[in-house]
């Protein structure tokens, strides 16, 4: 019986802490492999924080890879392993943001199109 072909779809994930961030970022980096393949990483970039009241800087990466997942599957193992690292509606509040993991392409999807124009994303992608 013929093997199954998995289709790999290309994806693209912004990274982003402001707690512990260098931790966070590493952790998240481990458990993103797990489930990623083909993983490239953008120059992690320090920013200051948009729409919060707590001054604090973040640290923003971008993430190139290849998943066999759905965009689904995907998206639910990206909150899962938020989650895991303490994400919390609490924290959130408060500012304090452990790890944000956002799917922003899949394919030739896009997602958080209001991302896409931040000065970080931008910075961060890879030039024509």
């Amino acid at each position: 019986m013929p093997k199954a072909i998995t289709k790999l779809h290309s994806v693209i994930i912004s990274l982003a802490s402001n707690y512990e961030a260098k931790k966070n970022l590493f952790e998240a980096r481990a458990r993103l492999e797990q489930i990623l393949s083909e993983v490239t990483y953008s120059d992690c970039i320090r920013t200051r924080g948009i729409g919060t009241q707590r001054l604090c800087y973040y640290r923003n990466q971008l993430l190139f890879g290849s998943t066999t997942l759905t965009v689904d599957e995907l998206t639910e193992h990206l909150k899962s392993i938020e989650q895991q690292m303490g994400r919390t509606p609490e924290a959130r509040q408060q500012g304090i943001v452990c790890i944000d993991l956002d799917l922003l392409k899949y394919d030739t999807a896009h997602y958080h199109e209001r991302d896409w124009e931040r000065p970080y994303v931008r910075r961060l992608l890879p030039q024509p």
